[in-house]
């Protein structure tokens, strides 16, 4: 009667629209629509407990009030309510035979104002399709039974082809929790639905009526059709099923009939939404009973176990997945991080009481347990407790296993023993070694796992005694070990004795270390010791060994082939003791070999007398090192020499040389060259070159790069073009020619080297007269990386000979 003082006084006092808040006023709509359906409820429900109590008296022949109180026990013995007893109680009495057409119809269903509406002719009463269904439902015992059972009565009265129950979640979204008429992927696939715009079942729960859907076309550009476009129900109805004041659960009805539901169909689903209710409040309080019986069962075992355990329920979110648990019981010694324990946590979240199972390892495993249905068992993992104040390291391991549809989590506290345990564990497992015990006077043997692992033996077998050891052995290694173990027995020597054994994965090697326990006597009572694999590092050591026994042989290789290749360089290429004096030109010649590496290169100069008195002077560096390198510098020094010497032009003679090391054996090898030949009468220097840094003028103090005229590396293509240029000498200049390993740095261009050659060269004597080996040792400071070859050719002032100058020729 409250609810109906209040809906009295909201309407005696109106309010202005003008003012009003807009969320003020659907409550007051929301509230005042609730009670009307409540008011509705009590007049359908109080027209049919007058009907059953009727029964009742006309039967047993007992007043209104026991009638009443028969009810409600009948009710309360079923675990049924009172609305479901009523229709069960007239769903018992016989059919009324057919009345003729002439006849007033019977009872039909009660209207949504309490009131009865004839039946259509040739269809079945709503009362008593009521009546049958109250009488129905009785006997089913979930969701989906219900939904069966609805579309079993609807489908002839209504057309129905499909039923659906959907319940509100409490984070808004809907599940499936029963259904009829629909196919298993279907309802898969509608499972769940998240809290969206658009979604009819969610519009009836919110305004708590029902959403008749008649027209297919507005239809889909207002809601998301469940079934679309697959399934085709043309027509369909979604009602809140009635729960006090509001609804949680939506009734859906589904046809295939294209027309609009009549008005008695209409009344009929009202009335079927309304009798669902009860057996849906039915469904919860036996699922609360039994969960709860469970937690209390489980609660009742836990209150007299040792140790920390809880038993965790899964909360899912609208998607499926679980996003906490719940605990449903706990053990006296589980404490949550607020200080609560055992039943004090019950209906605790883990993440508020237990933060540390959200740990991403913990958390996945929990999952993996819950899904698969094995258990999960996590790694030990340290966490800091207070025990009085005082902070305190500890070690915990935690298990989880399913049980029904939840999750009994334990988690152990390690002592100091089992750390210990589990540390010596570590050690033998991290340095692949195991210990073993052998009692000589009680034949007891103990072995640890990590030593079967090690001597490759499988764990079920018992262990070896002593003397079978060597068995195990390769043939070379077990005499060395037999007479280590007689010696430890006999004498109590204590051993360490490597040895190899054979497996199937190849040989492994082992070590065994043992001492020996004595009595007072002397002799050997017992033996411990432990055997470790040693294979890694062997494998490591041999192949180390191998490796150098590689490197040495190289390396005398190289050395042989180094000083080889020397002989041969100084044997092709004598140097000088000091500077030659040629058609009237000083030449100075030096040659370098390259700190690093231990190859011989393939710089070479020539410097030569020709039969007409002309003077050649040749300079060139072959790619690559050693005697391959050494061998093709010969070859291209004397074909120039000769050629030059027979009267072939510089640029003919570098034709040729491209020709002949295109065709030599490898067709891979290319040089760089210079030629220069002078004739004294006229002072005159004709040169070519071939890919080779530029010879250097030092004229009057100023130090300049000569032009170099056309000319390609040798042996890069097969018909280069090979040019010529002239320069006239005068008294006091100074020509420079020289390989790429006196200007060439790592990380720099050639022109940045040829400048620094240039100032070099003028910082060392402006008038062209400084001495090479300064200039030498200026431009190579540093290490040098190539062979450096130099010819320092100048004209002197005077046409006389120094004292210091020879006569011959420089190869």
């Amino acid at each position: 009667m409250c609810h109906a003082h209040r809906v009295t006084g909201e309407s005696a006092h109106p309010v202005d629209p003008a003012g009003a808040d807009p969320a003020a006023l659907a409550q007051v709509v929301a509230r005042q629509r609730a009670e009307l359906e409540r008011l509705r409820d009590l007049a359908a429900t109080s027209a049919v407990l007058e009907q059953a109590k009727g029964v009742l008296m006309t039967v047993t022949d007992c007043t209104p009030e026991a009638a009443h109180a028969e009810l409600l026990r009948r009710a309360a013995d079923g675990n049924r309510t009172l609305l479901e007893q009523c229709w069960l109680t007239l769903g018992t009495l016989p059919l009324p035979k057919e009345q003729p057409p002439d006849t007033p119809p019977g009872p039909a269903a009660p209207s949504a104002t309490g009131s009865w509406q004839a039946a259509p002719t040739g269809t079945v009463e709503p009362a008593k399709t009521l009546g049958r269904i109250g009488q129905d439902l009785v006997r089913v015992g979930n969701p989906h039974d219900l939904a069966r059972c609805l579309l079993d009565h609807l489908a002839p009265q209504t057309y129905a082809d499909a039923v659906m129950l959907y319940e509100r979640l409490p984070e808004g979204g809907l599940e499936l929790i029963g259904h009829a008429g629909v196919d298993a992927t279907l309802a898969a696939q509608w499972r769940y639905v998240p809290p969206v715009a658009g979604v009819v079942a969610l519009d009836a729960l919110r305004s708590g009526e029902p959403q008749w859907l008649e027209d297919p076309a507005a239809d889909r550009d207002r809601y998301l059709l469940i079934g679309e476009p697959s399934q085709c129900w043309p027509s369909r109805v979604w009602l809140p099923v009635p729960a006090g004041d509001s609804a949680r659960v939506a009734l859906g009805v589904l046809r295939r009939h294209a027309s609009a539901f009549a008005p008695r169909e209409r009344e009929l689903l009202r009335s079927v939404a309304r009798l669902c209710a009860g057996r849906l409040r039915a469904f919860d309080a036996l699922r609360e009973r039994a969960g709860d019986g469970v937690a209390q069962a489980v609660q009742t075992v836990f209150d007299a176990l040792q140790g920390a355990a809880i038993l965790l329920t899964p909360l899912r979110a609208a998607s499926g997945e679980v996003e906490d648990y719940r605990i449903e019981a706990a053990t006296s010694e589980a404490v949550d991080v607020f200080g609560r324990t055992g039943r004090e946590m019950v209906g605790r979240r883990v993440l508020e009481s237990c933060p540390s199972l959200a740990s991403e390892p913990l958390w996945d495993g929990c999952l993996h347990a819950l899904e698969k249905g094995v258990p999960f068992e996590a790694e030990p993992f340290v966490r800091q407790d207070v025990v009085g104040e005082v902070p305190l390291t500890a070690t915990y391991s935690v298990r989880a296993a399913p049980l029904g549809g939840g999750l009994l989590v334990t988690w152990r506290r390690h002592d100091p023993a089992d750390r210990q345990e589990q540390r010596l564990a570590d050690v033998q497992r991290l340095g692949n070694l195991g210990w073993a015990s052998w009692n000589l006077t009680r034949g007891e043997i103990s072995w640890s796992e990590q030593t079967y692992a090690v001597l490759g033996r499988p764990r079920g077998q018992p262990p070896l005694g002593l003397e079978r050891l060597p068995d195990l052995a390769v043939p070379e290694d077990a005499g060395p070990l037999t007479h280590a173990i007689t010696e430890l027995v006999r004498r109590a020597r204590p051993f360490d004795v490597p040895f190899r054994i054979g497996t199937a994965g190849g040989v492994r090697h082992l070590r065994l270390v043992a001492e020996a326990v004595t009595a007072p006597d002397g002799s050997t009572v017992e033996v411990h010791g432990f055997v470790q694999d040693l294979t890694p590092q062997r494998s490591a050591e041999l192949a180390l060994v191998r490796s150098e026994r590689a490197m040495l042989l190289q390396r005398g290789i190289l050395q042989a082939e180094r000083a080889l290749a020397a002989r041969l360089q100084h044997a092709l290429l004598p140097l000088p003791s000091r500077p030659v004096r040629l058609a009237g030109l000083r030449v100075e010649v030096a040659y370098l070999p390259a700190q690093s590496g231990i190859h011989v290169g393939g710089d070479w100069f020539s410097a030569i007398e020709l039969p007409d008195d002309d003077a050649l002077f040749v300079v060139g560096d072959v790619a690559g090192h050693g005697i391959g390198a050494v061998a093709t510098m010969a070859q291209l020094r004397f074909t120039a020499k000769g050629m030059v010497s027979t009267g072939s032009s510089l640029t003919g003679a570098l034709a040729c040389l491209n020709h002949l090391l295109l065709h030599s054996r490898d067709g891979r090898t290319t040089a760089t060259m210079v030629l220069a030949r002078y004739d004294p009468d006229r002072h005159v220097l004709a040169w070519a070159q071939a890919g080779h840094p530029p010879p250097l003028l030092v004229r009057h103090g100023e130090v300049r790069r000569l032009d170099r005229p056309a000319g390609m590396l040798l042996g890069a293509a097969t018909a280069p073009v090979y040019e010529s240029a002239t320069l006239h000498l005068e008294p006091g200049d100074r020509l420079l020619l020289y390989t790429d390993g006196l200007v060439e740095r790592l990380g720099e261009d050639l022109d940045t080297g040829l400048d620094r050659l240039a100032e070099a060269v003028r910082s060392h004597g402006h008038d062209g007269s400084g001495s090479l080996d300064a200039l030498l040792a200026t431009m190579l400071a540093d290490e040098r990386r190539d062979d450096v070859c130099v010819l320092d050719i100048s004209m002197p002032v005077r046409d006389t000979a120094d004292k210091d100058v020879q006569g011959a020729g420089a190869g």
